[in-house]
């Protein structure tokens, strides 16, 4: 036991001192090791495979549901993965690790796991996660059209994209928006619009944001923005219409949608 203690006590200092020491190159231009490669792809893989098998998988054959997904994809997946024949954006070519040909992740994931990193993301690759962006109905869309991507050639993919086309309309999620206010869910919600960006949030990581102020006991505060009473109507209003309800604020209008503005109230409105 005191050996193991002694070990132990050694790799902290080892990794402390290795941390300390800036000599690891964070910059994308150098690749990771081999074996960083293989331990971070066999924890994802296994992580995701775990959280995906209880997902139940909807018929993905129907061509309404292939053609909403390649809308889709078009519109939020070739920038970063690419299409038959199609490069991805010259921004996602210096990205470490580079994102997948999604053409071979049809050949190698089952649908279900493709579905869940689509709506819950990857640390540490750059995948956002689209649950508060894409309803389920949606998502299933696009694994719909990924399945279809290793059967098409550049030609066929270049014959179905000719016309030009526009992402539908799809709600974040299929939830009554008089449904039970989630903070849990809002704190997330907090986090995926990007609000860590530019504010301290009490019980969110991120980098030290000083842009807007500090959220830490918002609850409490009299107004919002400085010229909103603080209440549960106008924490809505605010966070949906920022920019409609104080012009010269700088905070953006982030398309809130309203059950995603209820949640994040609620978890705002904790931080007493």
């Amino acid at each position: 036991m005191k050996i193991a203690a002694t070990l132990f006590a050694i790799a902290v200092v080892g990794a402390a001192a290795f941390v300390q020491s800036g000599v690891y190159d964070v910059s994308a231009t150098n690749q990771h090791l081999a074996p960083t490669y293989w331990l971070m792809e066999a924890t994802m893989r296994r992580a995701v495979a775990q959280r995906a098998a209880q997902i139940t998988v909807p018929p993905l054959d129907r061509p309404e549901t292939i053609a909403v997904g390649l809308v889709l994809y078009r519109a939020q997946c070739v920038k970063c993965h690419g299409a038959p024949g199609v490069a991805p954006d010259p921004f996602a070519l210096g990205m470490t690790p580079l994102p997948a040909p999604l053409s071979q992740t049809a050949r190698e994931w089952q649908p279900a796991e493709i579905f869940w990193v689509v709506k819950y993301g990857l640390k540490m690759t750059g995948m956002p996660a689209w649950e508060f962006r894409l309803s389920d109905d949606a998502i299933w869309a696009v694994v719909a059209f990924i399945n279809q991507l290793p059967r098409l050639s550049p030609r066929e993919y270049a014959r179905l994209t000719a016309p030009p086309a526009a992402p539908p309309a799809a709600p974040a999620a299929g939830v009554p928006l008089n449904a039970h206010a989630d903070p849990v869910r809002g704190k997330t919600a907090l986090q995926q619009y990007a609000c860590v960006a530019c504010h301290e949030i009490p019980g969110i990581t991120g980098a030290t944001a000083r842009v807007g102020p500090p959220l830490g006991g918002i609850a409490t505060r009299g107004l919002l923005g400085g010229i909103l009473p603080n209440t549960p109507e106008n924490m809505l209003r605010w966070l949906r219409e920022p920019q409609a309800v104080a012009p010269p604020t700088a905070m953006p209008d982030l398309g809130v949608t309203e059950r995603d503005a209820r949640d994040m109230a609620a978890y705002l409105a904790t931080l007493k």
